[in-house]
């Protein structure tokens, strides 16, 4: 083992730094995505006058910072949303290497060096798609195939990859079993509660499950169960508050992804937490 934080260090502060340039193209994802546009062309321009954006003011967060939130052409007003899904962004990814890089010592093994690569990229990938899909099912209450569906494929191979290079496939087992185990409660809810669960839910579901339980059991369990608790208390805040009613609509994918990353964050701790208050541990 090299008992040094220089490479956890490194890992965190490149984390950051793609998190910057992914949240710029989330930004595209959530404006396209949903009005069926393609992501890749045409290139970003201006909405108002159309004018092609240069590459130079196409630098996260900070082109926005020196054209004054204005489009050069035009002088009309960019959305701070830009900006601050970028640092968000950008955040995220820190706090998600932060997490899953080893602190202090990496091995001396070259593939297990790589297994950790793998498992801290495929985890970027689903804070990304968190990112744009919270967003989206906010503004549009839909959760796109396009997004949901080839995470499916992406998290398996990529997780099957860190699994692969370690040579410890007892994870990606309890993945596997954690994708379906989640898929067919959310399936069974939205059977029983046609009005109450969509299916959008249900897909989702899938792929959180695979993601939470390649971590552990426990991060199954506080992801699922954060999900309901997180989404029941805004639901009741907004009652409180009269901002709707027992009827109206409530996104539930957000509260889906925010409870995955409670569990992500800290399901592991808590789990053997009360585990061990309840002397089972």
């Amino acid at each position: 083992m090299i008992a040094t934080a220089a490479p956890w260090m490194l890992a965190v502060l490149a984390a950051g730094g793609f998190g910057l340039l992914i949240g710029s193209f989330v930004n595209v994802v959530v404006y396209r995505v949903p009005a069926g546009l393609s992501v890749s062309r045409p290139a970003s321009a201006c909405p108002t006058c159309h004018s092609p954006i240069k590459a130079y003011d196409n630098v996260p967060v900070l082109s926005w910072l020196a054209l004054g939130g204005k489009c050069r052409a035009c002088k009309t007003t960019i959305s701070a949303r830009y900006p601050i899904v970028e640092m968000a962004t950008g955040l995220f990814f820190v706090a998600v290497a932060a997490r899953l890089w080893p602190l202090g010592a990496v091995p001396a093994d070259g593939l297990l060096v790589a297994s950790h690569v793998v498992v801290v990229i495929a985890y970027l990938y689903l804070a990304a798609i968190s990112v744009a899909l919270g967003i989206i099912d906010l503004e549009h209450h839909r959760l796109p195939n396009a997004i949901v569906l080839p995470a499916y494929g992406v998290g398996l191979v990529l997780l099957a990859t860190a699994s692969a290079l370690s040579g410890d496939w007892s994870a990606l087992l309890r993945g596997v079993i954690g994708m379906a185990a989640l898929y067919a409660v959310y399936f069974a809810m939205a059977f029983a509660y046609p009005g109450g669960m969509g299916f959008g839910d249900v897909k989702l579901a899938g792929v959180l499950g695979l993601f939470l339980a390649y971590l552990g059991w426990g991060e199954l369990a506080v992801g699922a169960f954060a999900a309901f608790l997180l989404g029941g208390l805004f639901a009741i805040a907004l009652l409180a508050l009269r901002r709707t009613t027992r009827k109206g609509g409530i996104p539930f994918g957000p509260w889906m992804l925010a409870g995955a990353w409670v569990g992500i964050f800290v399901g592991g701790v808590l789990s053997s937490a009360y585990l061990t208050l309840l002397g089972l541990a």
